[in-house]
């Protein structure tokens, strides 16, 4: 953008004359930002030079790499609904960036990264830490600009705003020059309304939604798929009356977990690769799926030629780009979910599908037998299991903890076992599956939402990616509690490894350090368990602590996670072991 591009906004009379640098400041404040996530550095040091006068007003926590403060944006926007913000600067600190980009991209969550850029007259000339952002995130983001004048600022970072958290969120990236922050220009704050030939939230189709209704009101075996768009749009509460007034039974996708609450009796699990026995084998039984904000990823479809080829397909989501993508719809509704969950629960009649739930409780029966019990209350393992820490852990937390995983066979199990009770509960790395996300996620989790609960579960080789974060963890006092399922593999490749490639494991088996000493370098509190009888008093210690705790387990090494849908194969082909 340039002044010669547009003509000068109209100044309210308290303008006042500002450096581009402070402009970022203030725009920040006018959009209700209260914490920033970042890592300083020559290209941005003039904005943190401007934040220094602010302080009372913003909260910048100072994390150990920049891939930690985009992860901790996430967790911060995945908790509390709100923008995450981040700072890095230009070269290195920005391309550190682009693993959360494309991260927050798959998943849906909105944020406003601002990097610092060399000065614009040595844009292309390969100065000190240049890096081409705005190419290399073009991919990952949902839009982003170079600023390079000082004027322009407000009006970027207000369209940022509106476009990260409109419509489908997004990572939205914006790059500013240095003599951009140096320069002068007149300061004034408008928040962006509406973006030219961008229309973030389609209206409902009343006739769509009535054909949709005729088909819920006519199903003897309506299942819904709750995924991540029902938390976007806070569409629980009209999720659980459609359900409840047609007793339809609710899977969720790995995003869409604490939709609907753990214990509800409509709620009959986990969908996807990992996921339970019975929504898997059902999907592919039932003759109505009614899709609420998922897009019939790969984990949850498997093949897609033999995928509910039974059942009628309603689809509502949001993105357009979505509908007849994988999965073709007998009916589309591209709305908002909650409006269009909110339109179905008037128009659907109420009703009973006790047989149809009944096949339910059948499969859920079969998979306690066969995986749950040896999981949850292991009778002749020497070794803890994972899935015995989930239980020691729903029995002390608190009941509204959020629960933050990284990726691997510790998050399939914490997923599946964790007891959700409240809403936005399950932050994890979904569509990108990246490792290392969870210790800032839960950083930035409980910085969102000081007052709740925030319990980290990690697997060894996870937690190595990003542990200089206990750093951050040190510096903040943030009260987060780390629990490290350690098999010292990487156990999820190692049981591919296993079962596909005729046990073969190469280069999966981890030596790792002394955990705890290392925790205790950076002044935190931890603990190591290695014997079942110490395990519950252990957690117990860790989870009652006011303060933030990492606690080491040593789980068995060669456990598998099931049940499991090979790849390649179709969901109702689902392996109870």
């Amino acid at each position: 953008m340039s002044r010669k591009e547009k003509p000068a906004p109209a100044l309210p009379d308290n303008a006042k004359t500002v450096s581009g640098a402070e402009a970022v400041i203030l725009s920040l404040l006018a959009e209700g930002v209260e914490t920033i996530f970042g890592y300083p550095g020559g290209a941005i040091m003039p904005i943190y030079d401007a934040l220094y006068d602010y302080a009372d007003q913003l909260n910048h926590i100072l994390v150990r790499h920049e891939q930690g403060a985009i992860h901790a944006a996430q967790g911060f926007a995945r908790v509390t609904g709100k923008v995450g913000v981040c700072f890095a600067t230009s070269g290195p600190g920005a391309t550190n960036l682009v693993t959360g980009l494309a991260d927050a991209k798959a998943d849906s969550t909105p944020l406003v990264c601002i990097t610092g850029q060399v000065a614009a007259p040595l844009l292309g000339t390969d100065a000190f830490q240049e890096a081409d952002v705005i190419s290399i995130t073009t991919p990952v983001t949902k839009w982003n600009i170079q600023v390079t004048d000082a004027a322009d600022i407000p009006a970027a970072i207000s369209k940022a705003f509106y476009l990260a958290q409109s419509g489908r969120p997004g990572p939205v990236l914006l790059d500013i020059t240095k003599d951009a922050q140096f320069a002068k220009a007149p300061f004034s704050y408008e928040r962006c309304t509406e973006v030219k030939h961008y229309a973030p939230k389609p209206p409902l189709s009343i006739a769509a939604a009535e054909q949709a209704a005729a088909l819920i009101n006519g199903a003897k075996k309506p299942l819904i798929l709750a995924g991540q768009g029902v938390h976007l749009a806070g569409a629980h509460e009209e999720l659980l009356a459609l359900a409840e007034k047609a007793d339809i039974p609710v899977a969720t996708t790995l995003l869409g977990l604490s939709a609907i609450p753990s214990e509800h009796p409509l709620n009959v699990g986990l969908l996807g690769m990992h996921g339970n026995y019975a929504p898997n084998v059902k999907t592919n039984e039932a003759d109505l799926v009614i899709a609420v904000g998922m897009r019939f990823d790969d984990r949850v479809t498997g093949r897609t030629d033999t995928y509910a080829k039974q059942a009628k397909v309603i689809h509502i989501d949001l993105d357009p780009a979505e509908i007849n993508k994988i999965i073709k719809a007998d009916v589309a509704l591209v709305a908002d979910a909650r409006e269009a969950l909110a339109a179905l629960s008037v128009l659907a009649e109420e009703n009973e599908h006790k047989e149809w739930l009944q096949e339910f409780q059948v499969c859920m029966e079969k998979e306690y037998e066969k995986v749950v019990r040896h999981d949850l209350f292991p009778a002749d393992e020497k070794m803890i299991t994972m899935g015995e820490v989930l239980r020691f852990i729903n029995e002390t937390a608190e009941a509204d903890s959020i629960l933050v995983t990284d990726v691997g066979q510790h998050q399939m199990v914490a997923s599946r076992y964790f007891n959700y009770r409240r809403r936005n509960s399950n932050v994890t790395s979904g569509g990108l599956g990246t490792m290392g996300f969870a210790l800032p996620a839960a950083i930035g989790a409980k910085a969102g939402r000081p007052e709740a609960q925030v319990i980290a579960v990690i697997g060894d080789g996870g937690f190595q990616m990003n542990i200089q974060e206990l750093g951050t963890i040190m510096q903040t006092g943030l009260a987060v509690k780390v629990i490290i399922l350690n098999n010292n593999f990487l156990g999820m490749v190692r049981q591919w490894q296993q079962l596909f490639f005729e046990k073969r494991y190469s280069f999966v088996e981890m030596e790792n350090p002394d955990f705890v000493k290392i925790a205790q370098g950076y002044g935190i509190r931890a603990r190591k368990v290695e014997r079942r009888e110490e395990l519950q008093a252990m957690l117990e210690a860790v989870l009652d602590s006011p303060h933030a705790e990492v606690l080491e387990v040593i789980v068995g090494k060669e456990d598998n996670v099931f049940p499991m849908v090979p790849t390649g194969a179709c969901v109702s082909e689902i392996r109870l072991e």
